[in-house]
Order: structure tokens, then C-alpha cells, then sequence
């Protein structure tokens, strides 16, 4: 194998028909927009094309498109049950102390009330006290502070769960 050869999770994921693809995209990223312009631009050469691809589609989602993603994200600390990828995810949540889940939720409903979407953000790596840190921080960030914010936490979680996606081994 030379070095300018698609890796084999890449290559699997450009052969896909596109009803495959639009699933596995969908999998990684509730936004239909941005799954339309990830499958535009198959085939991908690397995988860094990919993520490139995936960031500029992140950053021409509407506010409207931005509620689609986020709907695809349960709230910190109660990942959605039977789904392994936002338990991974929200990790650091799972073995957090009662306290600190309940707080987690008490903030999770304020932040929601606020900004009408659940509190978003690249969990992975994260502990249940860096990611309570987090939304006690940005609950004072005005709606559009926070939609960007949020942009950025969507294409980090959505890079992750590509590299997940075009890394796999079959």
C-alpha cells in the first residue's frame, strides 16, 4: 500500500450507495444540510478532506440547520438509551457522583430554558466537572455567542465521530 492510497475505512465509506452514506453521515450529524454537502463532494482522497469538508459545512448552517444537529444530541449526563455513541461520548458523566448529576441537570433545564436546545458540547475526554464548568460559563453567553459556540462544539464532535466513521476496520 503506498502512502497516496485512500485508507480502507475511507475507501469503504466513498463506495457507499448514497441512501448507506446518507445514513452513516446522518449517524454522526442530525443536519440535513450538512449531510447533503458531505455527500457532494464524495469521493474524498483523505480523510483530512473529509473534515475539511465537514467544517465548511458547518460553518454555512443556518440557525435552523444548527437546531436540526443539535436535536440529534441528548442532554450531558442522560445519554439516549441503547446508543453506544453518546454514552462513549458522555463518558465522564457516568461515573460522576449523584451531586454532581443533579447539578448537571438543574443546569441542563436552566441552559435549555435560556437558549431553547439542549447544552452542546465535544464531551469526549471530558470529566462530569469540566463539562458543569462549561455550561455554568456559557449560560451568560448572549443566543448568538452561543450559536457560534456551538457551531464550533458540533464540528469537533462531528470530526471525532467522521475519523470513528473512516477509520473503522471492516
Amino acid at each position: 500500500m503506498t502512502s497516496t492510497s485512500t485508507p480502507p475505512g475511507l475507501a469503504r465509506f466513498n463506495a457507499l450507495e448514497e441512501d448507506a452514506a446518507s445514513t452513516a453521515l446522518h449517524e454522526a450529524c442530525a443536519s440535513t444540510a450538512w449531510v447533503r454537502r458531505l455527500l457532494a463532494a464524495r469521493p474524498y482522497a483523505t480523510a483530512e478532506d473529509l473534515y475539511t469538508t465537514s467544517d465548511a459545512a458547518m460553518a454555512e448552517l443556518t440557525a435552523e440547520d444548527l437546531a436540526e444537529a443539535m436535536a440529534g444530541h441528548p442532554p450531558i449526563g442522560r445519554p439516549k438509551p441503547g446508543d453506544p455513541t453518546s454514552a462513549r461520548e458522555q463518558a465522564g458523566m457516568a461515573g460522576a457522583a449523584e451531586d454532581l448529576k443533579a447539578e448537571m441537570l438543574e443546569l441542563n433545564l436552566a441552559y435549555q430554558e435560556k437558549f431553547g436546545h439542549v447544552f452542546l458540547i465535544c464531551a469526549t475526554g471530558r470529566t462530569g466537572e469540566q463539562m458543569r464548568d462549561a455550561v455554568k460559563e456559557r449560560i451568560g453567553n448572549s443566543p448568538e455567542q452561543e450559536r457560534e459556540t456551538v457551531r464550533t462544539e458540533l464540528g469537533k464532535i462531528n470530526r471525532i465521530r467522521l475519523a470513528r466513521l473512516v477509520e473503522e476496520d471492516a
